[in-house]
């Protein structure tokens, strides 16, 4: 909301505008955002060579620019930028700016007309009085469960996973998160879901009257108690196999503020190292939005299961691939560090007096690591199968829209696997 990014026009235009872009020119959505902060020096909401000269010239957009909430100072210099409807509400406020701006001279009556004249084709354009469909909620919730199960990545494993239902022995399911799932973002972003799936519930109804589950939930969201603790590793120590579910509370990411570091809660990390020293068995299944650090800890675990936000769905989710119910197939859309020194802005966040300069320029993600040939945890791309595939030669051809690569790949296991 307060700073100014300062970035060059190259590293604006490959990584930061290109995903925008595509979507723009692809599909012309009815509204595209302007954001709060300030973008070299100049507020994205009065950014004319933002809002006009690249989106509307150079992309041909012809929807409607909003504001995010809050995010016009003012009116006068967004609507001349570009920008078509504030939100929310000033109460009057900015409208009578406006009026006082045309009546005075400093802005064209054609510039308001233009605008208006966008929301209200929007609004002819985007109101519909057809029936809606019907609402299937048990359809919504199998997309929500192949949504989860294929964005899943699958870290690590020495071959403990997938687990059996039929091996005999307690199976102990460790950790709030498995029976309080974080299954989503938090602040703005919070919606309530018509049907959740917890992990210990998916566990025992997988496992009834195969194998016995139990349960401790080691931790709580707001830090360590001894007590759960105890008992977890006392609940670890009788079990066959350990599943640990381990991630990032909602007060640990959410808008509005920064991380200041990669690390899971040192609760949850002390639990994880004495049920390390109990059992050789141990799982662990984490939920998060961003990345945790995992160099440090994952060499003593089993396997290690990222499930990310995996929505409503993730707890079944995430039972079903452990037991082999589905294959792991998700890669990574980001690597993982070793270290939070080790990422590519880190010298250059959080900058001062309002201004971060993006110094590391295109060299952000994969691009820094790869060029400076630095050691990571997980590199982008990564992530393990149950199954096992072979690769064809690659192809490449050139044309006047790019690069395309082709290479054919075969599942040479004996499960169906992505």
């Amino acid at each position: 909301m307060r700073i100014s990014a300062e970035v060059d026009e190259r590293t604006l235009r490959e990584i930061y505008l290109r995903a925008f872009e595509r979507v723009v020119t692809r599909s012309q959505p009815a509204t595209v955002m302007a954001s709060y902060n300030v973008l070299n020096g100049v507020k994205v909401a009065e950014n004319e060579w933002l809002l006009d000269t690249v989106l509307r010239g150079e992309w041909g957009y012809e929807g409607v620019v909003v504001s995010d909430w809050g995010a016009v100072s003012d009116p006068v210099a967004s609507l001349r930028a570009g920008l078509d409807l504030e939100m929310p509400t000033t109460a009057g406020a900015s409208a009578a700016a406006i009026v006082r701006a045309v009546e005075s001279g400093e802005i064209d009556e054609g510039v308001l007309d233009r605008s208006v004249e966008r929301v209200l084709r929007m609004g002819a354009t985007h109101t519909s009085t057809a029936d809606k469909p019907a609402f299937d909620a048990d359809a919504g919730h199998q997309l929500a469960f192949t949504a989860a199960v294929e964005s899943a990545v699958l870290l690590s494993n020495d071959g403990t996973l997938p687990l059996s239902p039929d091996a005999g022995g307690t199976v102990a399911v460790i950790g709030e998160f498995a029976r309080s799932p974080r299954y989503q973002g938090a602040g703005s972003s919070h919606v309530v879901p018509h049907r959740l799936d917890t992990a210990l519930d998916a566990a025992r109804d997988r496992l009834a009257g195969r194998r016995e589950v139990t349960f401790a939930a080691g931790f709580t969201f707001e830090g360590a108690d001894q007590a759960l603790a105890d008992e977890a590793v006392e609940v670890a120590r009788a079990a066959g196999d350990v599943i640990l579910f381990l991630g990032l509370p909602d007060a640990d990411e959410s808008e509005g503020f920064d991380r200041e570091h990669l690390s899971l809660p040192e609760a949850q990390l002390e639990l994880f190292h004495r049920l390390a020293e109990v059992t050789d068995r141990l799982v662990v299944v984490l939920s998060h939005g961003a990345v945790v650090e995992v160099a440090t800890w994952e060499d003593r675990a089993a396997a290690t299961l990222d499930m990310w936000l995996g929505g409503q769905a993730s707890g079944s989710a995430a039972v079903a691939l452990l037991f082999g119910d589905a294959n792991p197939s998700g890669k990574l859309a980001e690597t993982v560090p070793l270290r939070l020194e080790d990422t590519p802005a880190y010298l250059n966040w959080p900058g001062s007096d309002h201004v971060v300069h993006y110094g590391e320029r295109i060299y952000v993600g994969y691009r820094s690591y790869d060029r400076t040939r630095r050691d990571v945890a997980h590199a982008f791309g990564h992530g393990l199968s149950y199954t096992t595939f072979e690769y064809g030669e690659l192809e490449a051809r050139a044309d006047d829209d790019g690069l395309h690569l082709a290479v054919s790949v075969t599942n040479t296991g004996a499960r169906d696997g992505a």
